[in-house]
């Protein structure tokens, strides 16, 4: 299986921790997509088979400026393509926001509901106040997203 990984990073970090589920994915046999500057082109040249999105928030609970265009292309073109593909999101915030923690995830769920793109594992919510090792704290969900797109 194809997955196509959509990061958006201000500091690093979601980027880590795309890079570490891309080695998990890979090391399960699935060919992965990952490009923190990809475009909907790139991206759909590649064809996935699944989407998964790692992004952290900035501002009032926005996505990072490297995805914004991205976002903003796919929210325009809303590829067919997509349509009941299994997906999902890790987003990583700091809970001290409020009602914003997370929102940048919450935008790509949301994106990803609009696009019918099929929910297989509830967001992963990475919060930077508690935890000092994000990539390794998002491990066991990747397993259980390895195994729910092995199904």
């Amino acid at each position: 299986m194809k997955v196509a990984i959509l990061c958006g990073s201000v500091y690093g970090t979601a980027e880590e921790v795309a890079r570490n589920a891309k080695q998990l994915l890979t090391d399960a046999g699935f060919e992965v997509f990952l490009n923190s500057r990809a475009t909907l082109a790139d991206i759909q040249a590649f064809a996935p088979q699944a989407l998964l999105a790692v992004t952290s928030t900035t501002g009032m609970g926005e996505l990072p400026d490297n995805l914004v265009a991205l976002y903003s292309a796919i929210r325009d073109q809303l590829p067919g393509a997509w349509r009941g593909l299994p997906g999902a999101v890790i987003a990583l915030g700091d809970e001290s926001y409020g009602d914003t923690f997370c929102g940048g995830g919450e935008q790509l769920r949301e994106l990803f509901g609009e696009l019918g793109v099929r929910e297989v594992l509830p967001m992963l919510r990475l919060d930077s106040s508690v935890t000092v090792t994000p990539e390794e704290d998002s491990e066991p969900w990747i397993a259980d997203l390895i195994k729910a797109l092995s199904q």
